[in-house]
């Protein structure tokens, strides 16, 4: 039974995604053990973070599950930092976000499987209201966080336009949330990388974001991939 689980497994990630998801958990272990060895919950949100990365790169709602322990996590991890920033878009605002993605993913499974969700494309309307309202929040969380005292200021407001970007896209299950997520890596790599000045152990936390972007990257390229399949299954059913 266990051998027919294992089977199942390997059958359902292809190579290239089980070699992406190994390399990312040995980095992940190895950058701990080098640069941290204390902190062990920066290691399991890591290791959860870019296992949540690998189901959501499958359209599986199993990753928005993970998302969410994730940002949990490292809503805790950016609070020992002062980056009230941080800790209040993933608790606040990425945390149920996932919540609401995790839902619509299950109500909108493709032909369906429960374990791919349907793609969705954005209307020209709804792009318009969703700058919009990001361009709202990202002000008012400006201000919210400079009220803080949040180290890092203009970094962490771009953080939060580019998590409710992502967190957004996601909802809408649409193949450029990827993109959004990797917009706020990049950001998150300079956050963390400021945070090292002071402290190396949080070397461990860049290198991890490092292989979120990379794996958000797949995620696009795997997304495009399924709405083209997908759009091509139904052109041919009609």
């Amino acid at each position: 039974m266990r051998r027919e689980k294992q089977k199942s497994i390997f059958a359902y990630f292809t190579k290239g995604e089980i070699t992406l998801w190994c390399t990312s958990i040995v980095l992940i272990v190895s950058s701990f053990l080098l640069f941290d060895r204390e902190n062990n919950l920066t290691l399991a949100a890591s290791v959860i973070g870019v296992t949540s990365l690998i189901f959501n790169a499958k359209g599986n709602p199993i990753g928005q599950l993970l998302m969410i322990l994730f940002s949990i996590l490292y809503g805790i991890i950016s609070y020992t930092f002062t980056y009230y920033g941080e800790m209040i878009t993933y608790l606040g605002m990425t945390a149920p976000m996932a919540v609401f993605a995790w839902i619509s993913w299950l109500k909108n499974p493709y032909d369906g499987s429960k374990a791919e969700v349907r793609v969705n494309r954005l209307k020209r309307k709804e792009i318009f209201f969703m700058v919009g309202l990001t361009a709202v929040i990202t002000c008012i969380f400006y201000f919210i966080l400079a009220a803080f005292h949040t180290a890092n200021l203009i970094p962490s407001t771009l953080s939060v336009a580019t998590s409710f970007l992502a967190a957004y896209l996601t909802f809408r299950r649409s193949a450029f949330y990827a993109v959004g997520y990797a917009a706020n890596d990049v950001i998150l790599i300079v956050l963390w990388t400021l945070a090292t000045l002071s402290d190396l152990s949080y070397l461990s936390v860049v290198i991890c974001f490092i292989l979120f972007l990379v794996n958000d990257i797949y995620g696009f390229i795997s997304w495009r991939k399924i709405q083209k399949r997908q759009e091509a299954s139904l052109n041919a059913k009609s």
